[in-house]
This record gives C-alpha cells, structure tokens and sequence, in this order.
C-alpha cells in the first residue's frame, strides 16, 4: 500500500549513538518499497493478520532534536551524505526502478534545539513544532544520560566469575553520581530520561493526534537495565538514589505501558499508541565515564563480541544493528505488535533489539517486570508528572520559585 502522505517524525538525541543509528535504519528502511523491518518478527507468528500491510511512503520530514546544535549539524550532514551515498549505490544496480532515487528527492531532514534538563527549552521546541508541522505521525524519545562515576572493581570482578554474562549484559558495579539537580530543580537525571520527554509527549499530543495514519506512534527508549530493585516511589524524581539510571528506565517502562493502556480505552479522537523499545547492549559513548582510556574502551567491546559469540541475543553493539526494534515499532502495522507475553495481562511487553551470533539482527521481547506489582505506580507518576508539567507552565517554565518545595 503506497501513501501519497509522508511521515514526520521526531527523534530525540538523534547527533549520535543509538539515536542516530535510528535516522539512519529508518532512511534505509523506507527508501524501499518492502522494508524489511516492517515485516512481523517471530514473536508476532501466531498472530492473525487483520487489516492491512505494511505501507509505503513517497518521502519523509526527519526532525533531530538535539541539545547540542553544533553536533545536530554535523549528524545531519553526515546522515545525509551517508544516505546519498546509499541511494546512488542503488541506482547504479541493473534492477534499480528509481524508487530509492525518488524517495531522496522529498526526504526531508531538520535540526532544531532541544534540551530535556529545561522544561522552557521543551515548551518552546513545543511551540515552534505546533507552528511549522501539520501533524507529527512518530516521536522517538531516545534522547537519555546516565550519571556514571566509576567502576566498583571488587564488585565488578565478583560480578565477572559469578555471572560473567549478567556482568556484561546488566552490570551492577558501576557507581552513580547522587542528588544532581537540574536548572530547574529537579532531579537532573529523571528530567533528562523521563520528565522531559513526557512534557514533550503532552506539548506535541494535539500534533500527534492529528497524523493522517491510522495511529500516531510515541516510541519510548528504555534499557535492558530497567529495575525496580532501586526504585523508591518516595524518592519519585530520583534525587537520592545511588542507582538512578536504571530507576528511570523502570519508570519509563511503567509510564508508557500505562499510556498505551488508557490509550487503547480511549474513545476520545485517534489512537496515540505507545511502545517501549530498548536497544539492547549497544557500545555508544553514554559509558565514556567507565572507560576512561582506549584500553578499557577495547576490552569492553570485546567483551561484548564475546559475549555475542557464547550465544547473548542481547549484545547488539552497532548503534544501526541497536535501532531496529525502534524502527520496527515504527512501520510494522499495529495487528503485528502484540501487547502482553503469552496474552497474560499480568507480562506486557518491551520490544528490544536482539542479534545471532554471527550479528543478525532481530527483534526480541523481554517483560516489564514485577508489573502487577507495580502498575498502579505509573499511574500515579502519570498524575505526578502531570500536575509538575501544569505548575510549571503556570509559571512560565522558571521553577527556580519553586525550591521551597
């Protein structure tokens, strides 16, 4: 099925790592007539197909929201030369029907400024897409930090002869900087990874709500680190926990899947769907901190490859090979995306990015866990992030008044 209509989407975080490695599989997937990362994945084979396939699209409006706009200017020359390269390639194959040639021509990328940590810098990227889009059919929110102090090395070789693959799939020996703030006053780590892009989410939902497709699509980036182990409910904003990434990846898990629910039994306007994507364990410069020095860098890449090689589904490594769940929840129609493991209510679904041994990539499933336990919870963070979104705004985004709280 072929759309006169194309996709505007916006990824958050999109100047390097797993983010751009997204813009990239996304360019490459649509620039063909059958994408292959719109086709169901294995987990989806017992699914009816209701509906119908996958569609095709003349062009796209590529937005990188990044913080930094000197390096959003670079990624987006060097996607799109990487890109070109790419199409011209193609056009020079004897089979070559034009398709990738003419999808370039209205393939459209932007760059526009975007810093999570400030809730003044969302409400104005907010405002200045409400003015320039028509609609918006996908938000990627991938953009996250993570406050790494160092290496726990006693722990970490404890880690390391207990469970070697835990140790290089979700370790436990990294220590975390505790009660950084933001501008804002806020936890600086929550509001990168989770307040930031739920006001965004909130700021663009009438965009959204206005995609010509059958959904619009909110794709919320999480971790294979994501554990309520840390999580205190009382301690929502994450200012003193010692272990606030993954408090926010958990967080993130709990806030979209609960979206995605109320959205499903909305019968107000269409469906804004959310899905929760996470790219498995990719080697981007988020770790830097861990590995001060090349020799460090090395090992732990080798690390991962070894671990790939012993048989892991989940070292992808490569940012594009870490992209492909995100993409696949972007194309492949809704009837092939199922909403709990096994259909029990009690085991809804994350979508991660899996590879053979060999780098093959695929697209896996893995539990939000303990979520009977604590799915009333994301509610409650919903109404939280809520009601700290409309007090902000009251006071036009300068929280700074708020200290005393």
């Amino acid at each position: 099925m072929s759309s006169q209509l194309s996709p505007v989407v916006i990824v958050t975080g999109a100047n390097g790592g797993v983010g751009f490695g997204i813009c990239q599989r996304l360019l490459l997937q649509l620039c063909q007539p059958n994408p292959p990362d719109a086709l169901p994945q294995l987990f989806a084979s017992n699914i009816k197909k209701e509906g119908k396939g996958p569609a095709t699209y003349t062009g796209v409006t590529m937005i990188l929201a990044c913080r930094n706009m000197k390096r959003a200017d670079k990624a987006r020359t060097k996607l799109l030369h990487w890109f070109e390269e790419h199409v011209d390639e193609l056009s020079q194959r004897p089979e070559d029907d034009g398709y990738a040639t003419a999808f370039l021509a209205n393939c459209e990328v932007q760059i526009r400024q975007l810093d999570l940590a400030s809730i003044q810098s969302v409400l104005e990227f907010a405002a200045t897409m409400r003015k320039e889009l028509p609609y918006i059919s996908h938000l990627i929110c991938n953009a996250g930090v993570a406050s790494f102090k160092g290496i726990d090395w006693p722990l970490c070789i404890m880690q390391l002869i207990r469970a070697p693959m835990s140790a290089i799939t979700a370790p436990t020996f990294y220590t975390q900087h505790v009660g950084e703030i933001s501008g804002d006053n806020l936890g600086w780590v929550w509001q990168c990874n989770v307040f930031g892009h739920f006001a965004l989410f909130r700021e663009l939902e009438a965009l959204l709500a206005k995609t010509p497709f059958e959904t619009a699509r909110v794709i919320w980036c999480s971790s294979l680190e994501a554990s309520p182990k840390f999580y205190d409910s009382n301690d929502w904003q994450l200012k003193t926990t010692e272990h606030s990434y993954e408090s926010t990846k958990y967080q993130t898990d709990l806030i979209a899947t609960n979206l995605d629910h109320l959205a499903l039994r909305s019968t107000n306007g269409k469906q804004i769907r959310h899905f929760v994507s996470e790219p498995g364990v990719c080697a981007t410069t988020i770790s830097q901190a861990l590995t001060a020095g090349p020799l460090l860098e090395w090992l732990k890449v080798f690390a991962f490859y070894l671990g790939r090689l012993f048989g892991s589904p989940h070292h992808s490594i490569d940012p594009y090979k870490a992209a492909i769940a995100t993409v696949h929840l972007m194309l492949v129609p809704l009837c092939f995306i199922p909403l709990f493991l096994n259909n029990n209510p009690s085991t809804p679904i994350r979508f991660g990015a899996q590879t053979g041994r060999w780098g093959a990539e695929r697209v896996g499933v893995t539990v939000v866990k303990e979520w009977d336990t604590h799915k009333e919870e994301g509610l409650v963070l919903i109404k939280k992030c809520d009601d700290l979104l409309k007090s902000m705004k009251e006071v036009g985004g300068t929280p700074r008044a708020r200290d005393g709280e």
